[in-house]
């Protein structure tokens, strides 16, 4: 079932790149809609099992659901791991826009 959930620490196109690159080989494509605050990823889910699994990758990336009780300190490593994920993201994105740029009409 296709379903769409409110993400923490969520703030460009690299939070959103790294959470597609890292969530659609197990869950086939992902959406993630950058217009909207809190942001929202939709994707598809087929059961409790994926959903843990979805919502464990999250969290390990620093983007939990907006909905989730975390500890202060977990928070705290959240938004930290967040900040590297979207790094990450932005570096790749970067990349990508500079290897087309270099492409052969």
């Amino acid at each position: 079932m296709r379903r769409s959930f409110a993400l923490a620490n969520v703030r460009c196109a690299g939070c959103a790149r790294t959470i597609e690159r890292a969530l659609s080989p197990h869950f086939g494509p992902v959406h993630v809609d950058l217009t909207q605050m809190p942001r929202i990823v939709t994707v598809e889910l087929k059961g409790p099992e994926e959903e843990a699994r979805f919502k464990e990758i999250l969290i390990s990336l620093g983007y939990p659901l907006i909905d989730e009780r975390l500890s202060t300190g977990a928070a705290i490593g959240a938004k930290a791991r967040s900040l590297v994920s979207c790094a990450i993201g932005k570096f790749t994105l970067a990349k990508g826009e500079e290897n087309g740029s270099h492409q052969s009409p």
